[in-house]
């Protein structure tokens, strides 16, 4: 069951909304977002372009640029060495834009998913050379490619790791017994990577792209090109940013908010085929399309045929060859949903069948399943059984490649570390990762991870952060509008969390083509009314219903008749504009009885 906890988070929040022309319940909803200095407040709101952090601060940034220099003016030709998912592919084309802007020569390749797996291989670095590439710039990985980046190094290429990912380390004992960690770096020209222990970049939480966005902002700087170009590169740094599901914190937030806002007014070939192919309108998108809507669409390429496809519809300047391009990616897509909802299914019912669903940290391989489904299919898991989950698919050579989803208690990437001599290959950070190991170290890793997973049974139940108890006389169009200040939201910057603990349900009706919303009129005590959707688990609700106030109660319910039924709800507030006429409305997002 869920727990409902009030953020108490301690502040001036009258101080705090003065200097900021906010009301009070906002400053109180950005001090629960961690901040506490006025100059932090001041960001969050108004902060534009101008609070971008130096990309010089980040460590080798200048050699890395300074090397990229100097192969555009002797004319050599770059091989930008990618990654299949979102953040790599608009990593990429960022690179590959700003090269050609500053009069280079550049190519994007990206390794085969299943064939090649993640990351800077072999194959690539071999015909970089045979197509007489000088240089390799990698983006969204490298940083753990130690192997190729020292056979590129053996044949005379320049290499310069552009990554956002977790460095690699072993963990070493002094002689008094006490535990380190030792960090191992490629043998590159320049190792760029916010990451890095010893990188002063103040900002730790770039994607793969937001990287490429600095590299190129610099490289621009070098060659006079106008901002303009650079600010047409926001909407690409901003979809990987929230592709990636980074959190919108700091110059993350500021690059989505105006990336978004650059998209509306985009006039790229490319973004246009594919907005209109997945029916969205470019002036209204939100963090919220992104993640679920155009991301996916990207990423379809990469997990179920190439990534290249993707490539191309960025890079074509053909509005024909885009609409083309654009419409295969969104029916891919829609195979990627099917597949993934059947994969899930198959999870669900190996959990059930196999009593798994008491293990602490799920680990499990699936069948017949397409292997680069692993991490959807984990994270779906994830949500309803509230537990770190690794979902595996066997190989025909026998190995088993495996992604994770992990829970706000659990640092998958360091419990994964203390399992390594079970992994031909592993990575990632502490909330998801990706690995490959034999089918003969399956039951061991979960062993292994569940005997020392040092989770307690309140870190595996999930935690509603309510920032305001509220009351819906609260609510007005102008507090709404407020709310937009708090935009873009996402994984560190949620939407907020409202509640009030006592509702009748004057009525209620399952609408919708697919009778999956429940909308509801509502009242609380002070006697306020208003419509409410809820767009859940309609069976769970009404088995709340039953559970606490008896079937009888539940039919009354639908039948609009008067009934004891009390409940408390968390809520989003929003204005509903149907036939000309505006509403106040409140989301329904959670709901529990609390006792009076």
């Amino acid at each position: 069951m869920e727990k409902w906890m009030v953020s108490a988070r301690k502040a001036d929040f009258n101080r705090i909304a003065r200097m900021c022309s906010v009301s009070p319940v906002l400053a109180r909803i950005m001090v629960n977002r961690g901040l506490k200095e006025d100059e932090e407040f001041q960001k969050y709101l108004y902060g534009d372009l101008s609070c971008l952090h130096d990309p010089e601060d980040m460590k080798d940034m200048k050699t890395g640029v300074d090397c990229i220099v100097r192969s555009i003016k002797e004319n050599q030709n770059i091989c930008i060495a990618s990654d299949f998912d979102v953040d790599g592919v608009f990593a990429g084309y960022i690179l590959w834009r700003g090269i050609l802007l500053c009069g280079g020569r550049a190519y994007v390749d990206v390794p085969d998913r299943i064939q090649e797996g993640y990351g800077l291989n072999e194959r690539i670095v071999r015909e970089a050379y045979a197509k007489g590439a000088g240089c390799i710039l990698t983006c969204d990985n490298g940083i753990a490619a130690m192997e190729p980046v020292l056979m590129a190094k053996a044949m005379g290429l320049t290499v310069i790791v552009t990554d956002h990912h977790e460095p690699v380390y072993d963990i070493v004992h002094d002689d008094e017994g006490k535990e380190s960690r030792h960090y191992r770096f490629p043998e590159a020209d320049a190792v760029i990577d916010p990451k890095q222990p010893d990188c002063a970049y103040p900002f730790k939480g770039l994607c793969g792209a937001g990287v490429a966005y600095k590299f190129v902002q610099m490289l621009f700087e070098k060659f006079h090109i106008d901002e303009k170009e650079l600010y047409k590169l926001l909407p690409f740094a901003a979809i990987a940013t929230v592709a990636d599901v980074m959190d919108l914190t700091d110059e993350n937030r500021i690059i989505v908010k105006y990336g978004l806002h650059e998209l509306a007014h985009t006039d790229h070939p490319g973004l246009l085929a594919l907005i209109f192919h997945a029916g969205l309108n470019k002036n209204y998108i939100s963090a919220y399309h992104v993640g679920f809507v155009i991301g996916p669409c990207f990423n379809a390429a990469g997990r179920l045929d190439t990534a290249q496809m993707a490539i191309r519809l960025l890079q074509t300047e053909d509005a024909g060859e885009a609409q083309c391009l654009a419409s295969d990616l969104v029916e891919l897509n829609q195979s990627r949903k099917e597949m993934t909802i059947l994969g899930t299914k198959q999870a669900e019912e190996l959990i059930e069948s196999k009593g798994m669903d008491k293990d602490p940290v799920l680990v499990l391989c699936l069948e017949g399943c397409h292997e680069s489904l692993a991490g959807i299919i984990a994270g779906r898991i994830k949500e309803k059984y509230y537990r770190p989950v690794i979902v595996g698919v066997e190989t025909e050579q026998g190995i088993i490649k495996a992604s994770g989803r992990s829970v706000e208690a659990y640092n998958m990437y360091e419990k994964l570390s203390e399992c390594r001599d079970l992994f031909e290959r592993f990575g990632g950070h502490a909330m998801a990762a990706g690995m490959s190991f034999k089918r003969e170290n399956l039951q061991a890793l979960k062993k292994r991870l569940n005997e020392n997973c040092g989770l307690t049974e309140e870190d595996l139940k999930p935690v509603i952060h309510i920032d305001v108890p509220m009351p819906l006389g609260y609510i007005t169009e102008e507090f709404i509008q407020e709310l937009e200040l708090l935009e873009p939201f996402g994984k560190g910057n949620p939407k907020p969390v409202f509640a009030e603990a006592h509702f009748q349900i004057l009525r209620a009706s399952v609408i919708g083509k697919n009778k999956n919303v429940l909308k509801m009129q509502i009242k609380n005590d002070s006697g306020v009314r208003m419509e409410a959707l809820y767009f859940g688990d309609i069976p769970a609700f009404d088995a709340c219903v039953e559970k606490n106030f008896g079937v009888e109660s539940k039919k009354r319910m639908y039948a609009g008749l008067s009934n004891p039924v009390d409940m408390a709800f968390t809520y989003y507030p929003s204005v509903n504009e149907y036939g000309g006429r505006r509403s106040l409305q409140v989301t329904i997002q959670n709901f529990q009885r609390i006792p009076r």
